[in-house]
């Protein structure tokens, strides 16, 4: 089993190419890997409770662990009590302890 965070700075709904890293981290979790979901800059929109944050929540039940950078959302104007229950606020650290603990990293 390999650890994977994928670091995801874009937005879905602007950006359709981000889909398919969100299918690219449910396949690696089908195959059996760790996947972490760490969504940053304007990739945290769709963590906010809405239709729109499906997408998140079928990750979710796949299995991917979801994160969002606490910065970018304060920037954004994103309280956490306003987040689907699937994604969870971090500091941005996590991505040097994923490095550190020798995750895979792809950024996009």
């Amino acid at each position: 089993m390999t650890n994977y965070l994928f670091i995801e700075s874009r937005d879905p709904f602007e950006h359709s190419d981000v889909l398919n890293i969100y299918d690219l981290a449910q396949a690696l979790v089908h195959e059996g890997n760790h996947v972490t979901l760490f969504l940053i800059h304007n990739g945290v929109f769709p963590a906010r409770r809405s239709a729109r944050s499906e997408v998140l929540t079928r990750l979710a039940n796949a299995g991917v662990i979801l994160l969002a950078d606490d910065f970018s959302l304060r920037e954004r104007g994103i309280r956490a009590d306003r987040l689907t229950p699937e994604v969870h606020p971090k500091p941005l650290d996590v991505v040097i302890d994923h490095l550190a603990g020798g995750s895979k990293v792809v950024w996009h």
